[in-house]
């Protein structure tokens, strides 16, 4: 009984270094989200439950994930967006379990439930049985057969006419629009034309200094900083040492540098840097020991110089939305699908 007992107490031990792992995280990085997924409203109970005590700001329920393990065998993500009744539940259940605001992230269809409606269909029934009014969508439809993740970032051609067609017949809700945008100038545009928010995914960690740099004074209006990336760097240095293997072997100096691995996107000695770093991944133990063996590599023009004039995007991305909105959606039809 008493190894039985201690056994059972270290998988309790383990099972709560798992968890702090996973959900840790430094003050810092508030304002933050967590995003869950899956298809059990048991588990999603559970889940939201522990996740309750970090206190995130927003919890945000993953139906847009077309990976063939997720959508495929997981039978959750994008796939849920053929189930809006059980999402909506869903919703209510997660929301019942956490003090913070909950959201959901979607394409505009899957195969060919794609059309206008079926999207409207969708939004109007998560919303009408949960308390969601937050709503991320990824201005794609997803194709669950013939290529891959990656590729569902890119194929299906962007609508976003559908985004601004929700805005229009969902004025109630708040739409953050996702997919294609890639700097502030295209942030700013679709800002114009009326989108609630803008999530900037992809580009923002292929290229963290040039999307990233211009947010605070392009987007909301605060004096340009001055700051270079080697202040930055020294700041993150000490971050970065402070959290090191603070949840057992995690995080690693791998996990810890990863965000900074397109730091010099196009910058002179950008590859050097790149190969010095999978070498210091190998045998460095302490950020500050990284940074000093692979930022030699980088030019100190590069290191001092602040961030330069943002990127130009297309700021006419949307200048002709609102001609091309689909027919408004007929809510009273739905309410008789509801509830007749």
């Amino acid at each position: 009984m008493h190894g039985s007992t201690q056994r059972c107490l270290q998988l309790k031990q383990l099972f709560t270094r798992r968890i702090i792992l996973f959900l840790e995280y430094s003050p810092e990085q508030h304002p933050i989200v967590l995003q869950i997924g899956g298809n059990n409203l048991e588990n999603l109970a559970k889940a939201t439950k522990l996740a309750n005590p970090y206190h995130y700001d927003e919890i945000n329920f993953n139906c847009g994930c077309p990976s063939p393990k997720v959508a495929g065998h997981g039978c959750f993500g994008v796939r849920l967006m053929l189930d809006p009744k059980f999402v909506g539940e869903a919703m209510s259940v997660i929301a019942a379990n956490t003090d913070a605001p909950v959201s959901v992230k979607c394409r505009i269809g899957v195969d060919n439930h794609d059309s206008y409606n079926e999207l409207c269909d969708f939004i109007y029934k998560v919303s009408s049985l949960s308390p969601t009014r937050h709503f991320i969508i990824h201005s794609r439809k997803a194709l669950l057969n013939g290529i891959s993740p990656a590729e569902n970032r890119s194929i299906p051609p962007l609508k976003y006419e559908y985004f601004y067609g929700l805005q229009r017949d969902f004025p109630d809700l708040r739409f953050t629009i996702n997919g294609g945008i890639t700097c502030v100038d295209e942030a700013n545009a679709a800002l114009r034309a009326g989108a609630h928010g803008v999530m900037i995914g992809r580009a923002a960690y292929n290229n963290p200094w040039h999307t990233l740099g211009h947010v605070d004074s392009a987007i909301y209006g605060s004096p340009s900083s001055g700051l270079t990336r080697r202040q930055i760097l020294e700041k993150y240095q000490v971050y970065g040492d402070s959290v090191l293997g603070k949840y057992g072997p995690r995080p690693r100096v791998r996990d810890v540098v990863m965000p900074l691995i397109n730091f010099f996107h196009s910058e002179p000695g950008n590859s050097l840097w790149k190969r010095k770093a999978d070498a210091a991944f190998q045998h460095c133990t302490t950020i500050k020991s990284f940074l000093e063996e692979t930022l030699v590599a980088i030019p100190d023009r590069v290191l001092d110089s602040s961030v330069a004039k943002a990127a130009a995007g297309r700021d006419d991305l949307f200048a002709d939305i609102h001609s091309m909105l689909p027919p408004p959606y007929n809510v009273r039809e739905q309410e008789v699908v509801l509830y007749a």
